[in-house]
């Protein structure tokens, strides 16, 4: 039973490779530039947002699903934030639970997906990326 409960309360190892397709924002000044850049109204790419924290074990759980999907969909940017570092910007976007997925399309909120719901999450990304491409 140890092992369960410390897997919960235990930091992950650091999973910041340096070759994942996915942007971790670590500052305001980090994510204003994201939001400049693929979260305007002008922005045609769907930006995948992942509220996420550090001590959240459904978090570390869809982590690899979340890296994955932002290698085969690269049509559209992933960013990660934890809530903990930037709890301005996720108080922003009202996520009161973890992991939250946030998709914006020129700049608005398009859908999200609350919970480690890997599959919701694929499906929803295909729908946006291919009526961006219609």
């Amino acid at each position: 039973m140890g092992g369960f409960f410390s897997s919960l309360w235990t930091p992950p190892p650091n999973t910041d490779d340096g070759d994942s397709a996915v942007v971790a924002v670590h500052s305001k000044a980090s994510w204003d530039e994201q939001l400049k850049i693929h979260g305007s109204a002008t922005a045609n790419k769907l930006m995948v947002i992942d509220f996420s924290a550090t001590w959240c074990g459904p978090c570390r759980f869809i982590e690899p699903a979340f890296k994955e999907m932002a290698s085969r969909f690269t049509d559209a940017v992933f960013v990660k934030i934890d809530v903990d570092e930037l709890s301005e910007v996720a108080k922003t976007f009202c996520v009161e639970a973890m992991p939250t997925f946030v998709l914006l399309k020129g700049g608005q909120e398009v859908s999200r997906v609350v919970g480690a719901k890997k599959d919701e999450l694929d499906r929803k990304i295909k729908t946006f990326i291919s009526s961006s491409q219609s």
